[in-house]
C-alpha cells in the first residue's frame, strides 16, 4: 500500500513537472514566432528589426534546452520542430510559415500534456496588487512609468528594459505574450524568470497593471465613453456579455471582461476587430461610426475590463488604492499594527504623486499621519489615540481622493453647460419679448428702445461682472479655496430659488401675470430710466446668475473641463440665437409648462451637486472639518461625499425640496378651490 502511494505520488510530482516544462516550453515557441514576425518582412527575405529576430532565436534555444523534460511522447517531435523553425529562422522564411509551425508544436504538446498551458486566472487580477508587484520587482529596471529608465537600467548589459509605455512599440503584444515573458524571462537581457518567484495570479495581476502604462486615465475614460455608446448595449455595463440586446442574438456577445476572451488578442488585433469585425459572429465593424484613435480609446478601456476594480463596478484604478488602503487601515488600528500601518502606507504610495502635485501640504500632511501610526502602534498607544490618527488619516484620504480621482465626465459638463446657457438666455429673451409685447398691446409701442437700452446696459454689466470676478480669484491665490467653495455654495442657494421660481411660475397666466404687474409699475410713473431699469434688472439678473453658476461649474469640472463647458454654451448661443428668431420672424411659442418644469428639475440637481463640492472645497482649503463616514455612499457624480457636512447640507436641500413641492401642491388646491367656490 505504501509504495503504491509513494508511486502515485512520483507521479503525480512528475505530471506536474512536465506541465510546468511544457507550458515553459510553449511559451518560447509561441514568443518565438511573435517576436519573429515583428522582425522581418511580411514575405520574408527581409530583416527589419535585427533585435526582434535575435530576441526569437534566444526563446528557440530556451525551448530546446527544456525539450528532454518533456513527455516521452512529444520528445522527439519537439526537438525535431524546434531545429527546424531555428533553420526557418537562420534562412528568413516568412512569418507566416513560422507561425503555423509553431502552432502545430502548441497543439502537439497540449494534447500530450492533457492540461491547461495558459492557466488564466481564477478571480479577476487585481491593479492594485499589480501595482505593488510591480514597484517590488520591476520599477528598478522600467521605472515608475515603465519607461526602462529605472535605476538600474544603466548598469545593465544587453538590450536596455522595454519601454512599457509605448503603445506603438507593445501594439503587437497580447496579454498572453506579456504573460509568457513574465513567466519565463527573455534570454540574452536582464529580464529574468518569474514563474518560481511570484504566483500565477500575481503575474497576470502585474500583466494587468502593465498593460494601464501605456494609456493614460484621461484615455481610459474617453475609451469607457466609447464602450458606454457603442458596446454596452449587447455586452454588457461590465464586460460580461449580459446587456440588454444580448437575449435578442442566436449567439451571444463574448464576455470581454473575461482574459480567457481577450487575453490572446494584441492591442492591434482588437483595434482590428472593433473597426473591421468578425465574419460569421454578431460583432459589426464600427469604422463608419469609430477612426482609428477613438478605437484606441477604447481598445485601453478594454484592458482594464478584466481587473477586480472593475468587475466590483469601481470606476478607476486610483479609487481600488484608497480603497485598499482604507482596508488596510483598518485592520492596522484593529490590530494596532505597525507592520499592517506601513502596508497601507506602501499602497498610498502610488497615488502619493499626483496628490503632491496638487496640494503638497495635503501629501506632507497624510505621510506625517502614516508615521504617527506606525510608530504609536509600535509603542502600544491605547485604541482611542490610534483612533484620532486613524479619524484623521481618513480625512485627509477623502481630500485626497477628490483631488486624484474625481474627474467629472465631458459629456454631463457639455450637457450642464447647454441647459445653464438656453435657460438662462432664453428666460432673459422671455422677459424682453414679453415687456415689447405689453408695451404695444398698452399703446406704447415707443417705448420699447427704453426697454431696449435696459436689456443692452445688462448685458455690458454682465461681462463687467464675469471679469471683476475672474480678477478676484486671481488676485487672491491664498484664498482660492474659500472663493471656490463660496461660489458654489451661494450658486446653489441662487439654483435652489430659481427651480422653485420656475415651478411656481409654471403656469402660464402665473407668469404673464408676473410680467405685467412689472410693467404696469413702470409705465404709470412715466419714465424712460423706470422702464429701462425694468428691462435691466430683468437681465442683468439672468446675466449675473448665468456668471455664478457658470464659475461655479468650471470649478466643479476642474482644469480639464474647460473644453466640455465651452463647447455647451457655444450651442447653447446657437440654440437661443434660433429661438430668438423663432419668435420674432415666426411667432413660434414655446410651452413654457414643460420648458419650465424640466429646467427646474435639471437647476435643482445642479444645486445638490454644487452643494456637495462646495462644501468639499471648504473642506480642502481646511475651512471646515472633514467628518468622514465610513458606510456611506461616494457619488462624485452627484457630488454625494462619505462626510457629515456635505451630507447635511444635501439632506437640507431634500428636505426644502419636498417642502416646496408640498407648498406649491397646497397652494394651487386652494386656488382651485376658491375659483370653484367664485364660480358657485
Amino acid at each position: 500500500m505504501a509504495l503504491s502511494i509513494s508511486c502515485a505520488a512520483v507521479g503525480a510530482g512528475q505530471r506536474d513537472d512536465s506541465l510546468t516544462v511544457a507550458r515553459r516550453v510553449v511559451a518560447a515557441t509561441a514568443l518565438a514566432a511573435k517576436e519573429y514576425a515583428n522582425g522581418v518582412s511580411p514575405g520574408g527575405g527581409r530583416i527589419i528589426a535585427a533585435q526582434e529576430v535575435d530576441e526569437a532565436k534566444q526563446f528557440l534555444d530556451a525551448a530546446r534546452l527544456d525539450g528532454p523534460s518533456l513527455p516521452v511522447a512529444v520528445r522527439g517531435v519537439a526537438d525535431t520542430t524546434l531545429r527546424v523553425l531555428r533553420a526557418m529562422l537562420e534562412r528568413t522564411a516568412p512569418p507566416d510559415s513560422v507561425a503555423s509551425r509553431a502552432a502545430e508544436l502548441v497543439h502537439r504538446i497540449a494534447a500530450a500534456v492533457g492540461g491547461a498551458l495558459d492557466p488564466f486566472p481564477t478571480r479577476p487580477p487585481a491593479l492594485a496588487r499589480g501595482a505593488a508587484v510591480y514597484r517590488e520587482q520591476c520599477i528598478q529596471c522600467h521605472g515608475p512609468a515603465g519607461r526602462g529608465d529605472g535605476p538600474k537600467a544603466k548598469q545593465l548589459t544587453g538590450p536596455p528594459p522595454a519601454d512599457l509605455g509605448n503603445r506603438l512599440e507593445l501594439a503587437t503584444v497580447s496579454p498572453v505574450d506579456m504573460y509568457r515573458k513574465i513567466a519565463i524571462g527573455v534570454e540574452g537581457t536582464g529580464m529574468p524568470e518569474y514563474a518560481q518567484s511570484l504566483s500565477s495570479d500575481d503575474r497576470w495581476a502585474v500583466t494587468t497593471y502593465v498593460g494601464t502604462l501605456r494609456a493614460g486615465d484621461e484615455t481610459v475614460r474617453e475609451g469607457e465613453g466609447a464602450y458606454a455608446v457603442q458596446c454596452a448595449s449587447c455586452h454588457g455595463a461590465t464586460g460580461r456579455g449580459d446587456g440588454p440586446l444580448a437575449g435578442t442574438m442566436s449567439v451571444g456577445p463574448p464576455a470581454l471582461a473575461d482574459l480567457a476572451v481577450q487575453g490572446r488578442l494584441s492591442d492591434d488585433d482588437l483595434v482590428e476587430l472593433i473597426l473591421h469585425g468578425r465574419a460569421g459572429t454578431p460583432m459589426p465593424g464600427f469604422e463608419r461610426v469609430l477612426n482609428r484613435a477613438t478605437a484606441e480609446q477604447l481598445v485601453a478601456f478594454l484592458r482594464v475590463l478584466p481587473a477586480q476594480e472593475r468587475q466590483h463596478m469601481q470606476p478607476s484604478p486610483g479609487v481600488a488604492v484608497f480603497q485598499d488602503v482604507r482596508r488596510q487601515l483598518d485592520s492596522a488600528v484593529a490590530l494596532r499594527s505597525p507592520k499592517a500601518a506601513f502596508t497601507a502606507y506602501l499602497t498610498f504610495e502610488q497615488v502619493e504623486t499626483e496628490v503632491r502635485a496638487h496640494n503638497a501640504p495635503l501629501a506632507g500632511e497624510l505621510e506625517d499621519a502614516f508615521s504617527a501610526l506606525r510608530a504609536r502602534a509600535a509603542a502600544g498607544a491605547p485604541s482611542a489615540e490610534l483612533e484620532a490618527i486613524h479619524a484623521r488619516l481618513l480625512s485627509a484620504l477623502e481630500r485626497a481622493e477628490r483631488l486624484v480621482v474625481d474627474k467629472m465626465s465631458g459629456a454631463s459638463l457639455f450637457t450642464e453647460s447647454f441647459v445653464l446657457m438656453l435657460r438662462e438666455g432664453f428666460e432673459a429673451i422671455l422677459i424682453v419679448a414679453a415687456l415689447m409685447t405689453f408695451l404695444a398691446k398698452a399703446g406704447a409701442t415707443e417705448r420699447r428702445r427704453d426697454v431696449a437700452k435696459g436689456a443692452w446696459a445688462a448685458v455690458g454689466a454682465s461681462l463687467v461682472t464675469a471679469i471683476a470676478i475672474e480678477m478676484l480669484f486671481h488676485i487672491t491665490p491664498g484664498q482660492r479655496e474659500a472663493l471656490e467653495g463660496g461660489t458654489m455654495l451661494v450658486a446653489t442657494a441662487v439654483l435652489f430659488y430659481v427651480s422653485y421660481w420656475l415651478l411656481s411660475k409654471i403656469e402660464v397666466a402665473k407668469w404673464n401675470a408676473f410680467v405685467k404687474g412689472r410693467l404696469e409699475g413702470a409705465l404709470s410713473t412715466g419714465s424712460s430710466f423706470t422702464l429701462a431699469s425694468v428691462a435691466f434688472l430683468a437681465v442683468y439678473r439672468e446675466g449675473f446668475e448665468t456668471i455664478l453658476f457658470y464659475k461655479a461649474l468650471l470649478t466643479s469640472a476642474g482644469g480639464g473641463g474647460a473644453p466640455a463647458v465651452a463647447a455647451g454654451m457655444a450651442l447653447g448661443a446657437v440654440a437661443l440665437v434660433g429661438v430668438y428668431l423663432a419668435i420674432k420672424r415666426f411667432g413660434v411659442r414655446i410651452p413654457l409648462r414643460p420648458f419650465f418644469a424640466v429646467t427646474s428639475a435639471m437647476l435643482y440637481y445642479m444645486a445638490f451637486v454644487f452643494a456637495g463640492k462646495g462644501v468639499a472645497a471648504f473642506q480642502e482649503g481646511g475651512l471646515l472639518r472633514t467628518t468622514v463616514l465610513e458606510w456611506a455612499p461616494r457619488l462624485p457624480v452627484f457630488g454625494i461625499y462619505p462626510t457629515a457636512e456635505s451630507l447635511a447640507l444635501q439632506g437640507l436641500l431634500v428636505a426644502l425640496l419636498i417642502f416646496a413641492i408640498v407648498w406649491l401642491q397646497r397652494r394651487r388646491f386652494l386656488g382651485v378651490e376658491q375659483r370653484g367656490a367664485s364660480v358657485r
